[in-house]
């Protein structure tokens, strides 16, 4: 008998009329918006335009679910592409299916887009968006938690996550093969290990900067850091379909990578020492010193 469990939804589709109401795009929505909230109030700290964090937002938002996507399907084509496969399937971002490196890499090309055309500096922008992003990153697992997926090994621990055979087309629970239950099973809750890293992360970066007043893009670096090491660990944990290479997962592989590259950009802008910049805009040159009175 199940002494105790994380239950999990029984269905993460809802229809209004014609109008399916998906909870993974609703999670991706509350991120997207919680992220734009906290980077501009940030930005303004730092001296910057409001207006500008939402042009540079419309960019990186639009091309980070692309590039997601594009990481998603290209790192695992045999879910789309093999036989039995239907590859219009690989177009169905709403069925879950994101890739955190190629939203963070072609998102970031999105910013660079927006600050360009704004003569925003990219780093500048970057530390005071990290915060915000790491945070939407938490709130979007919460949409792998309605899909019933992207869980760990099965596990008998009081946390232990409840998952169900979910039909992703239609939204809701089915009978698991061979069986009369919609149960598949109790497992590792990598969903929610992943989220509460995220905001773990998140807070650190806040109260780091606010006593250090980072700049450079080193609070960028840090998160870069802190969100990795935290991946590795978690991805260790899933059981869910993954292309590996020489006995890891490629995330993992992805994680290194990332993470080393991190390391080298914070060492190289002064780490901890790195002060935060007096104008987000490089052309605009720096406030004159206050002049003092003779009197004084």
């Amino acid at each position: 008998m199940q002494l105790a469990s994380i239950p999990s939804p029984s269905h993460s589709v809802w229809h209004l009329g014609p109008l399916p109401i998906r909870a993974y795009a609703l999670c991706i929505i509350a991120g997207i918006l919680v992220a734009i909230w906290l980077t501009t109030r940030r930005w303004v700290e730092r001296r910057g335009n409001p207006d500008h964090v939402w042009d540079i937002a419309g960019w990186a938002i639009v091309l980070g679910i692309l590039g997601g996507r594009i990481y998603h399907v290209l790192t695992d084509p045999e879910l789309y592409f093999s036989a039995g496969r239907h590859p219009i399937d690989a177009v169905k971002i709403w069925d879950g299916g994101l890739g955190i490196w190629g939203a963070i890499a072609l998102g970031a090309v999105g910013a660079w887009i927006g600050c360009r055309r704004r003569n925003i500096s990219l780093a500048v922008f970057a530390d005071a968006a990290v915060p915000g992003v790491v945070f939407a990153q938490a709130i979007g697992r919460w949409g792998n938690w309605f899909n019933n997926e992207l869980y760990g090994r099965a596990t008998n621990l009081p946390w232990k996550l409840q998952i169900h055979c979910l039909d992703i087309d239609v939204g809701h629970a089915t009978n698991c093969p061979g069986t009369n239950s919609t149960v598949l099973g109790y497992f590792h809750p990598t969903f929610l290990y992943e989220s509460l890293w995220d905001v773990a992360v998140g807070v650190a970066l806040l109260l780091i900067d606010r006593r250090l007043r980072l700049g450079r893009g080193n609070v960028m670096a840090l998160y870069v850091m802190g969100y990795t090491v935290g991946r590795a660990w978690i991805e260790a944990m899933r059981t869910d379909h993954a292309n590996h290479f020489l006995g890891l997962r490629l995330n993992d592989w992805t994680s290194l990578v990332v993470f080393l590259g991190g390391l080298a950009w914070f060492i190289s802008h002064d780490g901890f020492k790195a002060e935060r910049e007096s104008s987000p805009y490089p052309n605009e040159p720096d406030p004159e010193p206050a002049e003092v009175s003779a009197d004084e």
